[in-house]
């Protein structure tokens, strides 16, 4: 049988990231968020969608979107009668503005607790953690819309404190490290502040099966283990060396039989001491 072939697109890897977004239903779980209105030929959900396939074909101007997605064949996958001209650039910044307004971390958290049921992710440990994201440019001491994290000087994690930044925070599982939770938070905001909010943020989540949280030094707070105590939640952390109680079982370890050794890392440097692991003593007291 003869077959005519009307149209050829480079499609490239874009059918395969709209298939993952189809079975995240990622649209889907926006467009309850945020409703369609009758008069948008574009959803926020499709919006969504159109934007991370422009972006994972490398593409960030929002007045290029519509352009290379029809020149990749992939307006009719998106939404059927889809034309270039509904993925305009105000439209496009107008769905941005409607997630921000919808809480974009409650529909980012959303997303993500429906890829863990949809993968079957087990999330018995969850990992929190912050990072910085410097800013160039002329920024008010205030944002102009309210809720928006504030561009301030602050400890910067890349050591560049001559510029202002943001504060990421993130909320991962422990399998597969998927992100669950996150929050741009002022740029002058402190960890020790930011994560007994982020754990109380994490458990909110209402994620099933969750243990205990996995934290670096700045959880070890009493507001972060009473939080803990509270909600029956186990916390791995770093004792800080200014804390007695590290000074105490450091100072008991050393007088102790030298206890088999788990994990032996090659130092930061090449003149420096190998890193070592050992396990814990059988009373449980000592150890890493």
């Amino acid at each position: 049988m003869a077959m005519t072939v009307q149209q050829i697109h480079p499609v490239a890897h874009l059918p395969l990231v709209l298939g993952v977004l189809r079975r995240l239903e990622v649209a889907t779980v926006i467009d309850r968020l945020i409703p369609p209105h009758p008069a948008h030929k574009l959803s926020c959900g499709r919006g969504v969608e159109a934007l991370v396939l422009a972006i994972l074909d490398g593409h960030h101007a929002l007045y290029k979107v519509g352009k290379r997605l029809e020149e990749r064949g992939m307006l009719a996958l998106l939404q059927p009668g889809l034309t270039r001209a509904a993925l305009n650039d105000y439209r496009l910044g107008h769905i941005l503005e409607a997630l921000f307004a919808a809480n974009l971390n409650k529909v980012y958290s959303a997303v993500a607790l429906n890829a863990l049921e949809v993968y079957a992710i087990a999330t018995p440990w969850l990992h929190q953690d912050t990072t910085t994201i410097a800013l160039y440019g002329a920024y008010a001491d205030e944002p102009k819309t309210p809720g928006a994290p504030r561009p301030a000087y602050g400890h910067s994690k890349d050591g560049r404190d001559d510029l202002k930044q943001v504060l990421l925070s993130l909320g991962v599982s422990g399998d597969g490290g998927v992100p669950v939770r996150l929050g741009m938070r002022d740029g002058n905001r402190s960890d020790s502040v930011e994560t007994p909010v982020a754990i109380e943020e994490c458990l909110a989540l209402g994620c099933e099966g969750v243990r205990g949280i996995v934290a670096d030094s700045k959880a070890y707070s009493r507001r972060t283990l009473g939080l803990c105590l509270e909600h029956g939640l186990g916390l791995i952390t770093l004792v800080p060396r200014t804390c007695a109680v590290r000074q105490e079982l450091e100072a008991w370890g050393q007088q102790q039989p030298v206890f088999p050794l788990l994990v032996e890392k090659p130092g930061r440097t090449k003149d420096a001491a190998p890193l070592a692991w050992p396990q814990c003593a059988p009373s449980g007291r000592g150890g890493v």
